[in-house]
Parts: structure tokens; sequence; C-alpha cells
């Protein structure tokens, strides 16, 4: 005898209208499916742009000098800077240029970042729909470029948007990176050195990862790729930022900050973008009230807040 549910099942599927959502769900799928690879083709086609670009190129090394200064063992930037000095103390005599490269090879440290980079995990916020955006693909592009070059396991990449399509959330699975789940707001304390790849990201996400790392052993842990923290200052009334972004505020003059370089092809993609870095001498530098109180940011204009709030 047929069991009960068997039945149900074939008279849905005979059921008037079934084949029309049948085909439409087929549809969906195909339609998603080839979303995905027309996708994947872009992204790897912006990766390859960018890598052969003089803008890459010029950009990493602001980044990695950055980095460098942030991270690197007193004991490598000191022999860093005595290299240095004794090549310029050389180069002041005028030796001959057939002398210089074998002292370089042999003072300068290798401009590879693994010994300085090693152990650094990166989250990376707000960086769009990017199978649709332009201007998202190609920063989604330029952060894959970046883990590759530090060295930073796909799996130590932390990425979250809340307008992820679930194409976009099955691509970047695909990639190896952690998808988070949960909109953070920008609240992530960290405790170890974490690399934040934050493009133009609304100012309010910037503020709340700074005040959940507010203390200097915390924020010498965060370097920080996103808006210049000098043009936010610029472009808002001086008692809004005070009031509003009082972290980014009271932080900024602690906070070394350097722009990456303008280039016509990617004004619109990485405009008013900087590398921030909370250097522990400069941080000491702070008074001692800096550190006393540490409220939650309460923003008073929230309905025109430029990040979506978790539900």
């Amino acid at each position: 005898m047929e069991r009960r549910g068997g039945a149900e099942e074939e008279a849905a599927w005979r059921a008037p209208g079934s084949g029309r959502r049948r085909r439409r769900r087929r549809g969906a799928a195909r339609g998603a499916e080839e979303a995905g690879r027309l996708a994947r083709a872009r992204l790897r086609e912006a990766r390859a742009e960018l890598l052969a670009s003089e803008f890459w190129e010029s950009s990493l090394k602001v980044i990695l000098q950055s980095l460098r200064k942030q991270l690197a063992p007193p004991k490598e930037m000191s022999a860093l800077t005595t290299a240095e000095k004794t090549l310029s103390a050389l180069e002041n005599l005028q030796l001959t240029p057939a002398a210089e490269p074998a002292l370089e090879s042999i003072s300068r440290p290798r401009e590879e970042p693994e010994s300085y980079t090693s152990g650094l995990q990166c989250v990376c916020y707000g960086i769009g729909n990017f199978s649709s955006s332009v201007q998202s693909r190609y920063q989604l592009a330029f952060l894959l470029l970046l883990l590759k070059k530090l060295k930073i396991p796909e799996n130590m990449c932390e990425v979250f948007d809340p307008v992820f399509s679930t194409v976009e959330t099955d691509i970047l699975n695909s990639l190896g990176v952690t998808v988070l789940s949960e909109n953070e707001e920008g609240k992530r304390h960290v405790h170890n050195p974490t690399l934040f790849y934050m493009i133009h990201c609304g100012k309010a996400l910037y503020n709340n990862l700074l005040w959940s790392n507010w203390s200097m052993e915390g924020l010498s842990n965060l370097v920080v790729i996103g808006n210049s923290f000098r043009g936010i200052e610029e472009r808002l009334l001086a008692k809004i930022f005070q009031r509003d972004y009082g972290y980014i505020a009271k932080v900024l003059r602690a906070t070394e900050e350097e722009a990456l370089p303008a280039h016509p092809h990617y004004l619109d993609i990485f405009n008013d973008t900087s590398i921030h870095c909370f250097p522990g001498h400069k941080l000491v530098t702070l008074p001692l009230e800096t550190w006393g109180v540490r409220e939650e940011p309460v923003y008073q204009d929230d309905d025109r807040l430029e990040i979506i709030r978790k539900q």
C-alpha cells in the first residue's frame, strides 16, 4: 500500500501551476549560478588589473612602510635605522656604484614583510555589493592582493557587510575568507595586531572601533585602512566632531596617518583613503584623563548615520 506522504507529494507534483513553480526555481538557480560566474570573472579581472598597476605598487609601498613602523620589533627597527644611516654616510662619501649593492645586500633587511606581519589578522567591514558595484569589486580585489602580499591566511580574514547577497556570500566562502553572520557595528575588541580594512565606511564605525579598544595597549594593536581621520575632522563642525566622534577626535594627535597615493583611474574607488597606526610612543603623550572616560558612543543624529544598525 502506498504511503500517504508519497501520495500527497505526488498530488502536489501534479497540482496545477506546480510546473511553472519548478521552472521558476530552476530559472532562479541558473540565474544565480550565472551571476556567480560573472562576478568571479570580473573579480579576477580587477585583481589582474590592479596587480599590474602603478597604483598597487605605490599603495603597497605606503602600507608596508606603515606596518613596518607599527609592527616591527624594536631591535629590527634599530638595525634598519643603523643600516640606513650607514648607507647614507657612505653615499655622502661618493663611493663607487659597484660598492653599494654588496653593502646594501648585507646591511638592509629584506623588503618581504613576513618578519613583522607574522600573526597579523584582518577584519573587513563595508565592502559592499561587489557583484554589481565596480567600486566594491576593486576594493575587494585590493584586499585579496593585500592578504597574499602580507601572507595573511584567508581564514584569518573576517568579512562583513549587511548588504551581501547569497551569491556574494558564496563567493567569499569559496575564496576562503570568513563571512561573519553578526553585525558588530564596528565594536570589535582585539587582543592581537589586526588590520581593519574599512574603505569608505561610516564615521561611526571608525569611532566604535576605537571605543572598543580604548587603551594604549588596545589601540597599539590596530591598523586601520579607511577614510582619512584628518579628513573627517576637516569636513565636520568642531562641536559635532567632538560630540559624536569623540574617540577619533581624542586620538587624532597620536595617530600616524599616511594617504594612499591618488591615481586618476581609481579616484572614485580609493579617494580619501589612508592607513592609520597608533604607535605607543605617541599614545603615551596623550593626557592621562584621555583614558579615564570610556563611555559607549551615542549618536544624536542617529537617523542620519552612515552605518546599518544591527537588528
